[in-house]
């Protein structure tokens, strides 16, 4: 096991039938992280977290939970907790009773049950709804009591199955917040699954991406975002445009790919690539600029002309097309920058330091 981890998953690996829903996967979790394993719907998540939660039991490899071998253990005996997505609250009890049922059918004291209760309520700000029933109470406040049942026992590992899905827009963001609070104040170490890479993205130490039962890549929110090492993760965490191109052109005295738009200054060559390789650049939409036509600076600036325009609120999203090739072009602050309409022709401006992927890893 990796030094400093708490949770090592060796080896996993899960069928059901002829379906391989977890295949040969790896991963450690270090103490007070929180992890998010993100992918799309039937990639292995939700079968992984039954699988660390002792819900099912895998067909190889093993879970090692500080020290201790865990794989066979069924889920009273290993010290994690499940929130899952519907919450499971006991809809004929009280808040306090939901919260303190694992602590009373492990006999303890009753001072201690509503000791625990008091500060679990405290943590999630909850004081004073103790007495009321699941339906009595909003998603959120619903939500939060899963939460605190979960931590009455003091688990070593958080478990956390998509519990943002069933709240509303703005109500997820405030649980975003929320759930890392928590985690930070208690030093908690958190694994989330979710389908949601945005989700992910704002509260997550590292996010691993899955799909066909593997993890394809892991790294911090930045790391995965800004560099992601193939296609598939690219497209699903964000939004991407890709240029393929060959690598070593010449654009004066600079380094280039040379795409179907021409070529495309770099500020430095990837040292791991040699010249000649062939090469899919990727431009997020965000770092693409949009000027009136002939007014676009730099090396890079193209002449478009703009399909569509999606005002959103904190930005535009146009659909550009420059060259035969269409763009995704993300504008932030539409009330303080110009706005173009469909058909409006543009200077459309590049970045010179895109990531660039080896062709065969996309």
């Amino acid at each position: 096991m990796t030094e400093n981890a708490l949770l090592a998953i060796e080896g996993l690996g899960k069928r059901y039938g002829g379906v391989v829903a977890v295949r040969d996967l790896t991963a450690h979790i270090r103490r007070g992280e929180l992890v998010s394993f993100v992918g799309p719907s039937g990639c292995g998540k939700t079968t992984l977290l039954r699988l660390l939660s002792g819900f099912l039991r895998p067909d190889a490899g093993r879970i090692v939970l500080d020290g201790e071998d865990i794989t066979l253990l069924p889920p009273n005996q290993r010290a994690t907790a499940m929130v899952f997505q519907n919450y499971a609250l006991f809809p004929h009890l009280t808040v306090a009773e939901n919260i303190g049922y694992a602590l009373s059918i492990r006999k303890r004291p009753r001072a201690e049950i509503a000791r625990r209760v008091e500060e679990l309520l405290a943590l999630v700000q909850l004081t004073g709804l103790d007495l009321r029933r699941p339906a009595e109470l909003s998603g959120g406040q619903q939500q939060r009591v899963a939460l605190a049942r979960a931590l009455s026992l003091q688990p070593k590992v958080l478990l956390l199955d998509e519990p943002l899905s069933n709240l509303d827009a703005n109500l997820r963001v405030q649980m975003r917040a929320e759930i890392t609070r928590l985690q930070r104040g208690l030093t908690q170490t958190i694994i989330f699954v979710t389908h949601d890479q945005e989700e992910a993205m704002s509260i997550s130490d590292r996010i691993m991406v899955m799909a066909q039962g593997r993890i394809l890549q892991a790294g911090s929110p930045r790391e995965v975002y800004e560099r992601p090492t193939t296609e598939f993760v690219a497209r699903f965490v964000g939004v991407a445009n890709f240029l393929e191109g060959v690598l070593g052109g010449d654009a004066g005295s600079r380094p280039a790919v040379l795409t179907p738009l021409g070529p495309l200054a770099l500020r430095a060559r990837a040292t791991e690539l040699a010249p000649g390789a062939r090469v899919f650049v990727l431009v997020r939409p965000e770092a693409i600029r949009l000027h009136p036509p002939n007014d676009g600076t730099g090396g890079n600036a193209l002449p478009g002309r703009v399909q569509q325009a999606v005002y959103t609120g904190a930005l535009i999203r146009y659909t550009v097309e420059v060259g035969g090739i269409p763009l995704t072009v993300d504008c932030a602050d539409p009330s303080h920058t110009p706005a173009f309409r469909r058909g409006d022709a543009v200077t459309v401006v590049l970045p010179d330091d895109p990531h660039l992927l080896p062709a065969a890893s996309a």
